[in-house]
């Protein structure tokens, strides 16, 4: 069966009165998940309000008992990979295991410029992605303290207590589409992968080729989730939304993460959610 997930971009207008009434929406109606981006702001003006998403997943998962939640995705240009894990270790206990530990590389420009982190050559935040992954998977998954020597990341005799209480911490979730170094990224690190805006030939080719990068790794296919982050209308009528919905399950898609962006219309996440859920469940 497929979970039907929601993700919003906090830099839209996101701050608390507006948090709390789409967390409580969410919650209550069902869907398996709620997402959030992790920015300062737009690539373009106006600037609006951005709650901070660390204090926003944390009082999340104080003041729910149900639904997975995380950053989709934190990006490494601006946040430290080790107190980041050392954050979401923290938040994962907090909520019993319902974290999903989305992470990425970054990509916006104006909001590096503005708040003076460096964003750097495309080559170059991989190569620091992949550093960050490394050090979090240790820092998450090894029983020993971690060493480690990286062109951006040093650790030295590193461990994190206290210890998660989920085996491993956090399940990894790594999106994005490129066959050359996000999906190999994939295959080595995450728990989750999350496809972006792709059709569902395309989600289905690039689920096929994770399969091959897995067996590569020694992994099998089932060890990673296949998730996708589709551009589709969910204010659509339900029957239309439904059958999409349908599509992308035929073809693998675990859980569909649809756009949520009225941040005030906490009641049509109830509305659409309770016409679309119970169909999907059964």
């Amino acid at each position: 069966m497929i979970e039907l997930s929601l993700q919003i971009e906090g830099q839209n207008g996101l701050n608390w009165t507006r948090w709390k009434n789409i967390v409580a929406a969410v919650e209550e109606t069902g869907y398996a998940a709620l997402y959030r981006s992790d920015h300062f702001t737009n690539p373009n003006p106006p600037d609006l309000d951005s709650l901070e998403m660390i204090v926003s997943l944390t009082y999340l998962a104080d003041h729910t008992k149900r639904m997975q939640f995380g950053p989709l995705v934190a990006p490494f240009s601006f946040r430290d990979p080790v107190f980041l894990t050392r954050q979401a270790a923290a938040i994962d206990d907090l909520s019993n295991g319902r974290l999903i530990l989305g992470l990425g590389a970054g990509w916006q420009e104006r909001e590096h410029q503005h708040y003076g982190y460096d964003l750097n050559t495309l080559s170059t935040r991989m190569q620091r992605f992949e550093e960050g992954l490394e050090v979090t998977s240790r820092l998450l998954k090894s029983e020993e303290p971690v060493t480690y020597t990286g062109t951006f990341y040093k650790l030295q005799d590193a461990v994190l207590l206290p210890r998660t209480q989920r085996v491993g911490g956090p399940r990894i979730l790594i999106g994005g589409n490129g066959l050359k170094r996000t999906l190999p990224l994939a295959a080595r690190y995450a728990d989750i992968w999350n496809g972006v805006f792709l059709s569902p030939e395309d989600f289905k080719s690039r689920s096929a080729q994770l399969d091959i990068l897995l067996e590569k790794e020694g992994r099998p296919a089932n060890s990673v989730k296949r998730t996708l982050f589709a551009g589709t209308d969910i204010t659509q009528d339900p029957e239309t939304l439904l059958k999409e919905i349908r599509q992308f399950e035929a073809i693998g898609v675990e859980e569909l993460v649809l756009w949520w962006n009225d941040f005030d219309d906490a009641d049509g996440i109830r509305r659409i959610g309770e016409r679309i859920l119970p169909q999907l469940q059964s």
